[in-house]
């Protein structure tokens, strides 16, 4: 809005300098930078009737004299021209945008992968785990775990957003409890922040929770009171915002990052890539434009081996090493048959579950975050909310993603 403010006022020079001084010309071409804008069709108009007057072209001092007449309606014109462009609602925005990453591992460390990668495409935050808040396995209370072992510092000129990931079942304690709960984390990312000497890097905090229709109340009322204590502290709040969510009201944080991974269900064994696909977003972004909280995209960079038996899911498997001839045969690009028995130890929900048996027979498909979809769920997302992708997010930063992938496809991921 301040660059069409400027050529306003560009234009506004030009018709003065070739044109005899007329105030009504000029109040007419202030209309019409309004009449095809958002703006209510009021016309400028002068209550007082105003003379032409006809200026001599000729000699440096009349020249002087017509601009120094002209000065103070100029300007008032361009005040004007600014009082309603600063009236305008502006797009919302996600703060400090820079292309970011989320690290999402329980120890902190930088191979050297990962530091050039950090460095060629500019990263300008580190979405940075943690730890998780999860139910006691005796108390039932909800507790820390998982919390994240410093080996390593993040790179100088990044800002750091320490996230936490809140299992939905927390928020079925009572509201009292979630405020000790609320007030419990941003002390705990405090004291991480001050130990790990990168407190002055951390300007706020995000909360990652698959929160539901029935748990909303409950989460927004812990977000609230979170944000109050961040506040007073100079810091700000973001949260995770998952396909499904956007139907409802949004939460009270100062913008969400759009979660556009995970888009289908792993236990579908006829969805082709579980990771994302269109098909699986469209559902969901019809009503994008009007949700009420500044966005960002957070898209994939990972790959899952989904063990199928007998027609139905039987897990996701963990780096299963797929060339061993011993166990797979590769039947395609991208699936393998198992033709002898062995345990494995399956992913299911972000931790290892107990061993399964696999089957000859069985099969494996890789699934990966395709650099297609990613296009195509990005043109249909800008087209529906062109202010999503001033922040795009990759998760997670990890060496073997950034060795199976060449650094073009990261820069068109970041800036298409």
């Amino acid at each position: 809005m301040a660059e069409k403010c400027r050529l306003y006022c560009a234009k506004m020079l030009v018709v003065c300098s070739r044109f005899s001084y007329s105030p009504i010309l000029i109040l007419r071409f202030a209309n019409s930078c309004f009449a095809n804008s958002s703006y209510p069709r009021k016309k400028i108009v002068i209550r007082r009737k105003i003379k032409s007057r006809h200026l001599s072209t000729s000699g440096r001092k009349s020249n002087f004299v017509r601009m120094k007449r002209l000065f103070p309606l100029l300007a008032c014109c361009c005040w004007v021209v600014l009082f309603f462009a600063s009236c305008r609602k502006q797009p919302p925005a996600v703060p400090r945008p820079a292309p970011s990453v989320y690290y999402w591992r329980t120890v902190l460390t930088f191979s050297p992968e990962e530091r050039a990668f950090l460095r060629r495409h500019h990263i300008g935050k580190v979405y940075l785990r943690y730890f998780d808040v999860a139910p006691d396995q005796i108390t039932d209370e909800p507790v820390p775990v998982a919390t994240l072992q410093w080996r390593d510092s993040v790179p100088g000129g990044i800002e750091i957003v320490p996230v936490v990931f809140i299992v939905n079942s927390c928020l079925d304690a009572a509201p009292a409890s979630l405020d000790t709960l609320a007030d419990r984390i941003a002390r705990r990312v405090e004291q991480m922040s001050i130990t790990n000497d990168c407190d002055s890097r951390v300007r706020e905090v995000q909360i990652d929770c698959d929160w539901t229709a029935q748990t909303a109340s409950a989460y927004f009322a812990f977000l609230r009171r979170l944000r109050s204590t961040l506040t007073a502290h100079g810091l700000g709040l973001s949260a995770t915002i998952r396909l499904h969510q956007l139907s409802q009201a949004a939460p009270p944080v100062d913008y969400g990052v759009l979660m556009l991974y995970n888009t289908g269900d792993p236990r579908d064994v006829h969805n082709p890539n579980p990771i994302l696909r269109l098909r699986d977003v469209k559902p969901f972004v019809s009503g994008i434009a009007d949700y009420p909280l500044p966005l960002c995209a957070a898209y994939p960079d990972y790959h899952w081996q989904r063990l199928v038996g007998g027609g139905r899911y039987k897990g996701l498997l963990y780096a299963e090493r797929l060339d061993d001839s011993t166990v797979y045969r590769r039947v395609r690009s991208d699936a393998y048959v198992v033709i002898s028995s062995r345990y494995v130890s399956p992913v299911v929900g972000g931790s290892r579950e107990s061993d399964v048996l696999l089957v000859p027979g069985d099969s494996v498909f890789v699934h990966d975050s395709r650099l297609d979809e990613i296009r195509a769920v990005r043109a249909e997302l800008s087209r529906r909310r062109p202010d999503l992708h001033r922040q795009v997010i990759l998760y997670p930063l990890d060496t073997k993603n950034i060795q199976r992938h060449t650094s073009s496809r990261y820069e068109e991921i970041y800036r298409p």
